[in-house]
């Protein structure tokens, strides 16, 4: 999906994943400092929207993510994953039910694996499934926005921010009343700043949740069954996950940024070392500078120094060895 805020004065197209909205409109630090300080807002447009609606519809999707939604009350945001069989993450989602319809928003490249799952996994439930991506826009408000939110309109509201579900026919009128717009660099950074994953990100074919930190924001340990519990439950009360999500500051004297799958390795050894890891995200941020994540080895000691490619690179820990 093209965004039509993709006319504005200054707008930079985004590519690979985020592509259909801007990477910045010109100022990526003044973009990012509005809504670190709660102005403005972000055009996410490009991800998929998808609905369950129906009586059944919140027993039903309990049986199939990770999440606790069997009694998840009006209003209230949520995330869950959909994981294979073997544990291994397939898909993210953010969800908020309005009472009568659960909304729920993913990557733009997932929604039709999505909604093809979803509808096989009917059976008799009395649940219907939409993909409603050419009629609704997401757009995040920053945390601390005094924006409205249009009557009847879904909204996810977290710490981080909210997330509407708008009308994809009012967006143009919403940002030019609610700007100033963002693009999705100076959203990104403020991620990464948050040590929050993100699928196809920080994930690959092999990710388990206990590796990103999503173990209770997204996993719930006490529910019934769903694909992948038995792994979940054995690495959670048997073991460790062989990575470990970490937050990464940059060396700031670098001009460019290290790519995602940047190999990250011992500073130590140099960059002909093992390689340990490699970088998910990476971004410029207005305050930190350059800082990334990165999934290392489980036993990559907290305090080492690392390379991120050619980059001196001083670790935070995210999840615990």
């Amino acid at each position: 999906m093209k965004s039509p805020l993709l006319s504005l004065p200054g707008a930079v197209p985004a590519e690979g994943r985020d592509e259909g909205v801007a990477a910045h409109y010109g100022d990526l630090f003044r973009e990012q400092r509005a809504l670190a300080d709660g102005s403005g807002l972000v055009d996410l447009s490009h991800r998929g929207v998808v609905t369950v609606s129906g009586d059944d519809r919140l027993t039903w999707l309990h049986l199939l993510l990770t999440q606790h939604v069997s009694d998840l009350a009006p209003n209230r945001a949520t995330e869950a994953l959909i994981l294979s069989a073997n544990g291994h993450i397939e898909h993210a989602l953010y969800l908020v039910d309005d009472g009568a319809t659960v909304w729920m928003h993913a990557e733009p490249e997932t929604r039709a694996e999505l909604v093809a799952y979803l509808e096989s996994m009917k059976f008799f439930y009395r649940v219907e499934v939409a993909d409603r991506t050419e009629d609704f826009a997401v757009v995040h408000l920053p945390a601390g926005s005094i924006a409205p939110v249009p009557d009847g309109v879904a909204v996810r509201e977290t710490a981080h921010g909210r997330d509407l579900f708008l009308p994809r026919a009012g967006l143009e009128a919403y940002a030019a009343a609610h700007g100033p717009v963002a693009g999705i660099l100076a959203y990104e950074a403020l991620r990464v700043e948050a040590h929050r994953p993100r699928l196809g990100f920080e994930t690959d074919h092999r990710t388990i949740p206990h590796e990103l930190g999503w173990i209770g924001s997204a996993v719930h340990l006490q529910k019934g069954c769903y694909r992948g519990q038995e792994t979940v439950a054995r690495v959670h009360n048997l073991g460790k996950p062989p990575r470990r999500l970490v937050f990464l500051h940059l060396d700031g004297s670098e001009v460019h940024l290290p790519g995602h799958g940047t190999p990250v390795r011992l500073a130590a050894d140099g960059a002909e070392g093992r390689q340990l890891g490699f970088v998910t995200t990476s971004a410029r941020h207005h305050e930190l500078g350059p800082i990334a994540l990165a999934l290392v080895k489980r036993n990559v000691a907290v305090d080492a120094e690392l390379l991120a490619g050619d980059t001196a690179a001083a670790q935070e820990t995210i999840v615990e060895p």
